[in-house]
């Protein structure tokens, strides 16, 4: 049997990937970042205990203080730790690239032809396992401490596709620091710099009408805040608001701007 060998100066390689090839790498990327979470169950422990420690926590400190009792808290507090939990849960995005790159992974990927969103977009697409996990268990939770949702089930499965869709999007500005900063450590310190005035600058745990008038005007501008407006607009009430469009106009421009900031910056860190 004789081998044909082409010499390297005859190859002709295509610059182009094709839409279909390039979701086809990205599978096949989030089929390899799902067996690295099988073999690292550790990746789930912040999408799991979180939901449940942080829900109990504030609703009993916070419950009586804010509303007169836990019940009538619940409406509340359990839309903004949806919030909380899916942009924590993405954070870890970032840090675990930041580590890969670290760590030589990218390098390889480099030398395959793939696309070049793939090692990107790939392990993205599995993380939107853990914010189903972490936006199940914090919906749990609030149901067995006598959370009523008044939208019915309809209401909380759209609450709960937002809520995901949230998280992946603003997962790529965690990818792109991820591909900017040069540690792990760094990608983590400032996404909590991030994480911290999104989610506590915002109306997840109490009404806004509470606070200074000048943190309002900030607070009615937080990304965050739009997606818990929507969150509870769809929960609670069941009802198809303008809070739910612009929560998901404003999670694609994040995606339409974050998203090739990510590749460019990770095609220069492996070019």
């Amino acid at each position: 049997m004789t081998t044909l060998i082409i010499p390297a100066s005859e190859r002709r390689l295509s610059g182009h990937t094709s839409l279909a090839d390039t979701v086809t790498h990205t599978m096949s990327m989030a089929w390899r970042a799902l067996k690295k979470m099988q073999r690292n169950p550790e990746q789930f422990f912040d999408v799991i205990i979180q939901p449940l420690l942080f829900t109990a926590m504030f609703t009993y400190i916070f419950g009586g203080a804010i509303a007169g009792d836990v019940k009538s808290y619940l409406p509340t507090i359990i839309t903004g730790i949806l919030a909380q939990t899916s942009l924590t849960a993405c954070m870890a995005t970032g840090t675990q690239m930041r580590e890969d790159m670290d760590k030589g992974v990218f390098d390889r990927f480099r030398s395959l032809p793939m696309s070049r969103i793939a090692p990107l977009a790939g392990p993205m697409a599995a993380d939107v396992l853990r914010y189903g996990i972490a936006a199940t268990l914090t919906i749990l939770t609030g149901l067995l401490m006598g959370y009523r949702p008044g939208g019915g089930l309809a209401g909380v499965m759209a609450g709960w596709l937002l809520v995901v869709f949230a998280g992946w999007s603003l997962s790529w500005i965690f990818a792109w620091l991820g591909t900017l900063l040069r540690t792990a450590q760094a990608v983590q310190g400032i996404g909590m710099m991030i994480m911290f005035p999104l989610t506590f600058l915002s109306n997840a745990f109490v009404p806004l009408q509470t606070l200074p008038g000048w943190l309002q005007a900030f607070v009615r501008i937080n990304p965050v805040t739009l997606v818990i407006k929507a969150t509870r607009d769809l929960m609670n009430e069941g009802s198809m608001t303008a809070n739910v469009g612009w929560a998901v106009l404003g999670c694609s421009v994040v995606v339409a701007v974050f998203a090739p900031l990510a590749v460019v910056s990770y095609n220069r860190k492996i070019g």
